[in-house]
């Protein structure tokens, strides 16, 4: 059974920096691509970093967050990372993380994800 489970949502000023991890189980980790997605309240879900199996060698992110996030992974950990830096109002959101349905598959869109977590709040004060 594929468990995903994210962690480090914290409220933070404005300015101020967090890092989320994402913890998953039941699966090969390193031969699976992965998926940081948000969703702001009242907003569609969308997706806001992606990174290649194994070495991480693709790392895709969302335009409004390119220079300021981080997404990396640790396969010896089994844990997905996303550096957020600089962080702003607007990345007000509910982070997921998302791993796809079959190894090396590194999806383009939601709908190519199959394993969710639950998700990890990030609150920016302004």
């Amino acid at each position: 059974q594929v468990q995903v489970v994210e962690s480090g949502g914290a409220l933070v000023q404005a300015g101020g920096s967090l890092t989320l991890s994402c913890t998953i189980s039941g699966l090969a980790f390193a031969d699976y691509a992965m998926g940081w997605f948000r969703q702001a309240p009242g907003k569609e879900r969308e997706g806001v970093a992606r990174i290649s199996s194994r070495t991480g060698s693709t790392r895709d992110y969302e335009d409004s967050v390119k220079g300021r996030f981080t997404i990396s992974r640790d396969n010896a950990k089994n844990t997905l990372y996303l550096q957020m830096n600089s962080l702003r109002h607007e990345d007000t959101a509910m982070y997921y993380c998302a791993v796809p349905s079959r190894p090396r598959f590194l999806p383009e869109t939601e709908p190519g994800y199959k394993y969710w977590g639950q998700g990890t709040q990030v609150t920016v004060s302004s």
